[in-house]
């Protein structure tokens, strides 16, 4: 398994785990700007994570980055279908 560094040097795995890249991410930022971080922040770091990746660890982290966005928005999707079905019977 590789190792690729954010901006501040903390280690992260490369494993094809997204929630850990996203947490690690997550936690240097609180660190080191105590939650008063915006988007340009969080773009700098995942650009430089990114440009640490080969094209199939990109792949890799793409595809487990789409299933996630699927998952969510699978969800979001039901939880109208059920917001919807639950007004309906109240009516």
């Amino acid at each position: 398994m590789r190792t690729i560094r954010t901006t501040s040097g903390a280690s992260v795995e490369l494993d094809g785990d997204v929630l850990a890249v996203i947490e690690a991410v997550f936690r240097e930022l609180r660190r080191m700007k105590e939650l008063e971080y915006g988007f340009e922040d969080v773009d700098h770091e995942f650009q430089h994570l990114v440009g640490q990746m080969s094209d199939a660890e990109l792949r890799v982290y793409l595809k487990e980055c789409l299933f996630m966005s699927f998952t969510r928005f699978e969800n979001d999707r039901l939880m109208t279908i059920v917001r919807k079905a639950n007004r309906a019977k109240e009516e």
